[in-house]
């Protein structure tokens, strides 16, 4: 299949005094999203567009700086929309909110058009993106293959050209997967920088909204208009005063003897090469042990971290187990074995990882893994649905535990023409240096 076209922030922009064109750009939009309904659980009508982009006009008219003016951005369906029901891919559960997510209304403040509630793994449980009682999101470059969860729409949308950028959440690496397979960029923040009142939880202690774009440079604008401090919500952090990136970083990487790609060869060349392009940045390589990262990563669905899964659906679990679905289900299922004892205990575990990882993290600056060993067709996902969704987390199931942040980058193509990705890792609130070195790695040819 051809290479899809995105659509950066700056095609939008060149038409933001063509107000005809504007208009015409988004009902071409609109035109081209009913071709792909399994990437959407609920579109915005065309009126509520047009009405949107009449109501940005006059605003910009009336002196207002909107950085985003006209440009459209998909959510994805666990993070709420005033007026449009969440589902969070489960029919039984929606409700309609009558607010938004503060991290939407910053975005319809910058004059961003609301296009759509995207698909995704039901509770965003899954980082495959076949889990939708809603259809599967196909891979855009083979639609045999998997797009990647849990937010399989909203890296969809964004690798189609169907929006410019959109939401998704990130718990155990469904903001850099999906980005990995879709050929885009994918930002999983600091916990915390940006709010999450009027998001689904998943495991409301690690969860993150994330942000995908077809670039580096709208990526790190995007962020800089979505972080804020949210009073409200009991999880925001204020970030401290960003440091200067360090201008030859030391980056972590995974020697042969710890890189997993389940026989993918193509994989692990790409891994390399991206490897290289760091190094012909001027960076400096050293070689870690994973071993604390990858039991890390067990701990978030063998430890207690399960049991939090149970906070949105565990009702609807208990009352209608019929109305979720049967693999939600037996992932979900031991959640009812843990015991406040357990949670104390996987904390101290937690803390012992954390520490030992403070060893690794004494000789680097960032971490640099690849963002999935591999990629897999829907029909083995479907066969092995919790082996190989594991599988899809075997680099990215420890982030949030360990308080670091990520950004996903596209790393090349494999021999059959399928997209894969790298992603670099940092302690919190390094944010903005990852952005830059993202930048600049997505320069080096």
């Amino acid at each position: 299949m051809p290479k899809p076209e995105v659509l950066p922030l700056r095609k939008v922009r060149a038409l933001a005094d063509d107000p005809s064109a504007l208009d015409a750009l988004h009902l071409d939009l609109q035109r081209r999203a009913d071709a792909t309904p399994e990437a959407w659980i609920t579109r915005a009508p065309r009126a509520s567009i047009h009405s949107s982009l009449t109501s940005a006009q006059a605003r910009r008219e009336r002196g207002q700086e909107l950085p985003l003016y006209g440009v459209p951005f998909a959510v994805k369906d666990n993070i709420d929309v005033a007026g449009y029901p969440t589902t969070a891919a489960c029919p039984a559960f929606s409700y309609t909110p009558a607010r938004s997510s503060p991290v939407v209304d910053r975005l319809i403040e910058a004059g961003a058009i609301f296009m759509g509630k995207t698909n995704l793994d039901q509770f965003a449980t899954g980082l495959s993106g076949v889990r939708s009682p809603y259809g599967v999101c196909r891979n855009p470059f083979d639609p045999r293959f998997i797009s990647g969860g849990s937010s399989s729409g909203s890296a969809f949308v964004v690798a189609t050209g169907l929006a410019c950028f959109s939401l998704g959440t990130d718990t155990a690496g469904s903001g850099r997967v999906p980005a990995a397979l879709n050929d885009i960029v994918g930002l999983k923040p600091t916990r915390g920088v940006l709010s999450i009142r009027g998001v689904v939880p998943a495991c409301r202690s690690l969860d993150c909204v994330s942000i995908f774009a077809s670039c580096v440079g709208d990526l790190a604008e995007l962020f800089s208009l979505c972080a804020s401090y949210d009073a409200l919500d009991p999880f925001s952090r204020q970030a401290p005063t960003p440091v200067p990136s360090p201008t030859a970083p030391r980056i972590g990487v995974v020697g042969p003897s710890q890189l997993e790609t389940f026989g993918d060869a193509d994989a692990a060349t790409l891994y390399q090469g991206a490897v290289e392009r760091f190094r012909r940045l001027g960076a400096s390589t050293v070689t870690i042990d994973l071993s604390a990262f990858r039991e890390t990563a067990r701990l978030l669905y063998h430890g207690p971290w399960l049991a939090e899964r149970l906070e949105a659906a565990g009702e609807l679990l208990r009352t209608r187990p019929e109305a979720v679905l049967p693999v939600f289900r037996s992932v979900v299922q031991e959640a009812h074995t843990r015991t406040a004892l357990d949670a104390f205990r996987g904390q101290y575990r937690l803390a012992e990882l954390r520490r030992a990882t403070e060893a690794e993290w004494a000789q680097m600056d960032y971490l640099l893994l690849p963002t999935t060993p591999t990629t897999w067709t829907i029909a083995e996902l479907e066969q092995d649905p919790i082996e190989l969704n594991t599988r899809l987390g075997y680099y990215t199931n420890f982030v949030n535990l360990l308080d670091l942040t990520g950004i996903a980058l596209p790393a090349g193509f494999r021999s059959d023409g399928l997209p894969l990705g790298v992603t670099l890792l940092g302690q919190a609130f390094s944010d903005r240096q990852l952005l830059e070195w993202g930048e600049r790695f997505s320069a080096v040819p």
